[in-house]
């Protein structure tokens, strides 16, 4: 079947191995000091190894390829952890892992008085990236927000520090399998916005939110400040990357930087 695959450059690879420790699928390993996708049928297309090469080795391909086979992935998961049984127990997706995440209730006393940060921010409909236009009145002079959908879920105050003056577009890839790209080139193409702010989940799986969001940026060829705010299943904001594109070059300003309770994108 003609279906999305990873490619590995040998010549960019430096053997480094992250991607194989990001592949969770297990599609990858490390021959001859250099990177290869051992098992085609393991690969689910969603790229979680992209953002871990350090050389840009690897990127998205079309091309004949057996279908992904979730079972065997699994099947193979579970001999690996009968070999190390230190390993995690969790045979799937780690975004798909069962966790309960215990709360300590805030007492009526302490709650704050006002009720702004109540209220909505949303400025724009539809808000799945599927569903948004190329075209609207709402993306001129935009500063946009594309985020995860668990996002907003898992990080309370969303609204406030996130969605306050901003358009914002939501998506999974893992849910809706689609290549976000091609849709998200057109709305910074055709219009002028003046910031990106991706927000994302610390799974694997939001890597390819990440992931399209970036390529759309390079193939505008526009001068566009973004940057990648990872939030964790806790709910916590793990910090910033900010970056901008230009001539299709990408330039860290820095990686990481903590950001919370201070920080606010207006």
């Amino acid at each position: 079947m003609l279906r999305k695959l990873i490619k590995i450059d040998k010549e960019k690879c430096n053997g480094c191995g992250a991607c194989a420790d990001a592949c969770h699928e297990g599609a990858i390993d490390i021959i001859d000091g250099k990177a290869e996708l051992m098992r085609e049928h393991f690969c689910d297309g969603l790229g979680d190894c992209l953002p871990k090469c350090p050389t840009g080795a690897i990127s998205f391909e079309e091309r004949e390829a057996p279908a992904y086979d979730e079972e065997a992935v699994k099947e193979a998961q579970k001999k690996q952890f009968a070999k190390n049984p230190a390993m995690s127990s969790h045979s799937s997706c780690p975004g798909s892992k069962i966790m309960q995440i215990r709360r300590t209730e805030t007492p009526e006393s302490e709650k704050p008085a006002s009720t702004a940060d109540s209220i909505s921010k949303l400025q724009n409909w539809p808000v799945q990236i599927k569903l948004a236009p190329i075209h609207a009145p709402y993306f001129n002079d935009a500063k946009l927000l594309i985020a995860a959908d668990c996002t907003a879920y898992a990080y309370a105050s969303f609204h406030q520090d996130f969605i306050r003056n901003k358009v914002t577009l939501i998506g999974c890839p893992k849910l809706d399998q689609v290549d976000y790209s091609d849709k998200l080139t057109g709305i910074i193409q055709n219009n002028n916005i003046q910031s990106v702010t991706i927000v994302r989940m610390e799974v694997p799986c939001c890597g390819g939110l990440e992931m399209a969001t970036r390529k759309a940026l390079q193939n505008s060829g526009k001068f566009i400040p973004w940057q990648v705010v990872t939030i964790s299943i806790d709910g916590k904001n793990s910090g910033v990357e900010e970056t901008t594109i230009m001539e299709k070059k990408c330039f860290v300003i820095s990686v990481n930087r903590q950001i919370l309770p201070n920080y606010r994108m207006n």
